[in-house]
């Protein structure tokens, strides 16, 4: 896809997501790959319902700001993974609700952070790795996801947001959303005794679609 293609997709769909309240105000922040490995970059303080493509930070396979706006003030959870999985084409960052709010509770597991719900939660993400809280733009945040050996495609920053690291800028906004979406389940079916998937069940998707699980 041309850095052209790629600056007007990337704005589209964050638009898209900001529409439909998955992140509000100037929360959140969005990256992609480029063709000559150099990444696009939502610039800092700027709202995904009003990104521009000209003014997206962009950097060259060397990690120098050659035009744009400054970056969002997350590049080090960006560039972390990016540096540690090597399939990430695009990483995406919200302020979702319902995620934030399942990041909250004690009772939440914090190395399989998604309940097994829907088959698609699993599929899309594997498990999730719910992170402790850091001070937003602390570079500790990149640590926390080298540490993980790029073995997540997505974590849950604890009272902050979902980072999902996609093959394409597609494939991660649509991870995340899954990420919203599945927890939004597990809050609405919160002291229901509800019926999620079994552990064979769990067992037979990750078998079937050779998703990264056991990690």
């Amino acid at each position: 896809m041309s850095d052209t293609a790629l600056r007007e997709q990337m704005c589209l769909l964050a638009k898209s997501m900001f529409d439909r309240g998955l992140t509000g105000g100037s929360t959140g922040n969005i990256s992609a790959r480029t063709q000559d490995g150099g990444l696009l970059v939502s610039p800092t303080g700027t709202s995904f319902g009003r990104l521009d493509p000209a003014r997206l930070s962009h950097f060259d396979a060397q990690g120098r700001l050659i035009d744009g706006d400054p970056p969002t003030k997350e590049m080090p959870l960006h560039q972390a993974f990016y540096d540690t999985r090597s399939t990430a084409g695009a990483v995406v960052h919200l302020h979702s609700c319902h995620s934030v709010a399942l990041s909250m509770l004690p009772e939440t597991d914090p190395d399989n952070f998604l309940p097994p719900l829907t088959p698609y939660g699993i599929m899309k993400l594997g498990r999730v790795k719910l992170l402790p809280f850091f001070l937003p733009g602390d570079p500790a945040m990149g640590d926390a996801v080298r540490g993980l050996a790029g073995k997540r495609s997505a974590v849950m920053l604890a009272n902050h947001g979902p980072v999902v690291a996609g093959k394409d800028i597609e494939a991660a906004c649509n991870a995340v959303e899954e990420l919203e979406d599945t927890a939004r389940l597990a809050m609405m079916l919160r002291g229901m005794n509800a019926r999620g998937l079994t552990d064979d069940q769990v067992r037979a998707l990750v078998t079937k679609f050779d998703i990264e699980w056991d990690v």
